[in-house]
């Protein structure tokens, strides 16, 4: 069984403590694919040593994160594209809007989303998408960069049916993670009226750990249990979760 953590920040300081053992444990329950996001330049080296000390487990994106959008965006934006230019991505991502803590970039925000929505597809990549109090600003920029070269994940989907299907219609698969065994996660409602073909997994660790361990710290090995309650809301072995989810994943990554 091969399961397929879409989302993981495996550079995050709260794993500096025990960052191999965690990723040990990961592939030890079956997760060896693990796609890691990009929030600012300033992980850009950490991600990289992850890499080389993982090349068989480890795919990298490259982006900058809506919540670091602030004066130096374009410094930011010009280390993204350079860096694309350099090497091999998976993605770009995570890219998006958050309104949730600061409204104060929200044009900024918008233009370097859009912005590397174009480096995504110069570059024939997908995106991953961040969206937080921010569905319809979110909405608009994809609408108005809709086309056939533009796919990708909705990274964390917390929306409801309708902007669901809205979001597939972009060509976006789900990203689902420990959201969907919360009691007021809501989107375990309606995720067996989605075909499975458009779900991926995720845990977006260390944030947003599954029940039961909500509100500790996440980790890759967790993704199996999301998996397991996909299982239970599609009503299938978890070896055929693990297997459409792993190959939704690698329609969007390309590997």
């Amino acid at each position: 069984m091969i399961l397929t953590d879409t989302h993981t920040h495996l550079y995050s300081e709260e794993f500096d403590q025990d960052r191999t053992e965690m990723i040990q444990r990961a592939i030890n329950n079956g997760v060896s694919r693990f796609f890691v996001p990009s929030i600012d330049s300033h992980y850009t080296s950490k991600m990289y040593a992850l890499e080389r000390q993982f090349p068989k487990h480890v795919f990298l994106m490259m982006g900058l994160h809506p919540t670091y959008v602030k004066e130096n965006y374009q410094e930011e934006l010009a280390h993204v594209e350079a860096e694309l230019s350099r090497k091999t991505f998976y993605a770009v991502g995570e890219i998006g809007i958050d309104l949730f803590w600061d409204k104060t970039f929200l044009k900024e925000q918008q233009h370097a989303f859009q912005y590397q929505i174009q480096l995504a597809k110069k570059h024939k990549l997908a995106i991953n998408i961040h969206c937080r109090d921010a569905f319809d600003e979110v909405f608009e920029v994809l609408e108005s960069e809709k086309a056939t070269d533009l796919f990708g994940i909705f990274h964390c989907f917390t929306g409801d049916f309708g902007q669901a299907k809205r979001a597939i219609d972009l060509n976006m698969k789900l990203g689902i993670g420990g959201v969907a065994t919360f009691k007021n996660g809501k989107i375990d409602q309606f995720l067996n009226e989605i075909d499975l073909q458009h779900i991926v997994l995720e845990t977006d660790s260390p944030y947003l750990a599954p029940v039961p361990f909500r509100g500790k710290r996440n980790e890759s090995s967790y993704t199996k249990l999301v998996a397991e309650k996909l299982a239970q809301i599609y009503q299938l072995p978890l070896e055929e979760i693990a297997r459409i989810t792993t190959e939704n994943s690698k329609t969007v990554f390309g590997i």
